[in-house]
């Protein structure tokens, strides 16, 4: 990428819980308006890293900063500057569309001329303006997924965590959802998502493999595969999870 201005910096991050180390001593580093793709197995300790990074769980080591703020002091400004999406549907189903994007707006210190402008034109772009008062829990799931990005955007973040996005919504959705991060991403907005659909991982700028609590590889996704002699990132995947099952 030509703009080389790092957002994410992670050296030596480790997380212990007793005597399991469940991320590793990672270290990598991610740019502005970058897609980064953050992919391993359940269980290969990616939630637990993104849980360092949005300011919600303290490493046992290493260090780490995000938006310029260190994981360990200054949680509460990594907050204000990032974007998350959960891997459990995080809107109110209880309350409309229009309801949710006011609620969300107003958690995010929004002042109510701007939440209004922000409503009206989110409503328009995801094309949901005949449904905006419809209850979210009557939505399909895809529609549910691509209101929780939006609004995980609506205060401009300068980074938007995205922690397997587009688990069980069909193809097409899934093609979507990802026209929208292409969206936010030449915006600027960096994203850092995780997912264990490994064609999603060729639509990243770069992505990292973890496995075990480890990266084993970081690069782009064409050069992971000319490395490892592979035609697809499903291929690299399986090639780095059977190494490290033979290094046991």
């Amino acid at each position: 990428m030509e703009n080389k201005e790092i957002v994410i910096q992670a050296q030596g991050l480790t997380k212990r819980f007793g005597d399991f180390i469940a991320t590793n001593a990672i270290t990598f580093e991610v740019y502005k308006g970058e897609i980064f793709g953050f992919l391993g197995a359940n269980g290969a300790g990616k939630t637990t890293a993104m849980k360092i990074l949005i300011g919600i769980s303290k490493p046992s080591g290493g260090e780490a900063k995000v938006a310029g703020f260190d994981v360990y002091t200054e949680t509460e400004d990594i907050k204000k500057n990032i974007g998350y999406m959960s891997q459990k549907f995080s809107l109110y189903e209880d309350l409309t569309i229009r309801e949710n994007i006011r609620f969300f707006g107003g958690i995010y210190g929004l002042d109510r001329k701007t939440i209004k402008e922000k409503t009206d034109v989110l409503l328009k772009t995801l094309g949901f303006e005949a449904e905006a008062d419809k209850l979210v829990s009557s939505l399909p799931l895809g529609w549910r997924q691509k209101l929780s990005f939006s609004i995980a955007i609506l205060h401009n973040p300068k980074i938007v965590f995205l922690d397997e996005p587009t688990g069980g919504v069909d193809p097409v959705t899934r093609r979507q959802f990802w026209d929208l991060i292409y969206e936010a991403s030449n915006r600027g907005v960096t994203i850092f998502v995780t997912t264990h659909y490994m064609d999603e991982a060729e639509y990243c700028n770069r992505v990292s493999i973890m496995v075990d609590g480890k990266i084993e590889a970081l690069d782009t996704p064409q050069n992971l595969k000319k490395q490892f002699h592979a035609d697809s990132m499903d291929e690299v995947f399986h090639q780095l999870a059977r190494k490290a099952k033979r290094s046991e």
